[in-house]
């Protein structure tokens, strides 16, 4: 009688049914350094800003905020450099037209002149006065498409230290005599007509042979009458420019020294 030797059945290894999620989930919660990573990318989110990029978001906002403003500057720097541009052309072409305005210019034969031998007689502020007087006689003579021949006389004092001072341009002045001798000197003597307000005789008509004074005074009528005496005095005529039959004036018909000039070149042409 046979026995038979029971067999022995194989091994059969044991699969891993565990699934790829939970394999991944386990292996994930087993790793420590998944987990210290995991909680610092959690504090850098809950980390506050520093100054510093507070300030640079500051900025960045600033800049966002003012886009109008920076292009409404744009808009005004470019109009003004085209004004700019366009006021310099305009100079130009009025320069050249200037040039050919004194070009077409015809001097006159009459002569003016300033007597500036009153400066002891005026305090400064006055001397500045009567310089303005001066610069505006000047201005409008070298526009006039007719100028007179102008002249100022006795030249020095607390006049010229204030011209000095304030107008050093004057020395370059054009088409004008400033000079240090007196009108007498300079002028024959039957050819000087004093024009002052003060003289019974009416100026009816302009002599372009004839040189007419003006004073240099601004006084505030503190001395009456001292341009009449001083023609008198000298023997050369005197008149007044014939103001009543133009202007009524309820005072002494004394006038700045531009509006004189002004009123003979109105007179003149």
């Amino acid at each position: 009688m046979s026995s038979e030797t029971p067999r022995e059945s194989p091994e059969v290894p044991m699969e891993n049914t565990m699934s790829p999620d939970v394999e991944g989930e386990v292996k994930l919660s087993d790793n420590p350094v998944d987990r210290q990573e995991a909680g610092s990318d959690k504090e850098e989110c809950l980390e506050p800003m520093s100054k510093r990029q507070r300030k640079k978001l500051l900025k960045q906002k600033q800049w966002e905020e003012q886009k109008d403003l920076r292009r409404q500057k744009r808009k005004e720097k470019r109009q003004k450099r085209k004004l700019e541009r366009q006021s310099k052309l305009d100079s130009n072409n009025e320069g050249n037209d200037r040039k050919r305005m004194r070009r077409e210019v015809v001097p006159s034969t009459l002569r003016l002149i300033v007597d500036c031998s009153f400066d002891d007689l005026m305090v400064l502020k006055d001397v500045k006065k009567l310089h303005k007087q001066i610069q505006r006689c000047y201005a409008e003579n070298r526009k006039a498409f007719h100028p007179v021949q102008f002249y100022l006389t006795s030249h020095g004092g607390q006049l010229k230290s204030n011209m000095n001072e304030n107008d050093k341009g004057w020395v370059n002045w054009k088409d004008i005599q400033i000079r240090t001798e007196h009108y007498s000197e300079l002028i024959k003597k039957e050819d000087l007509v004093y024009l002052t307000s003060d003289s019974p005789d009416i100026l009816s008509e302009l002599d372009e042979k004839k040189a007419y004074v003006i004073g240099g005074l601004v006084d505030h009528n503190h001395h009456k009458g001292i341009t009449y005496k001083k023609a008198v005095e000298q023997g050369i005529s005197h008149a007044q420019l014939p103001l009543g039959n133009f202007v009524k004036m309820n005072s002494r018909k004394v006038l700045a020294v531009n509006h004189a000039v002004l009123s003979l070149y109105l007179a003149s042409v």
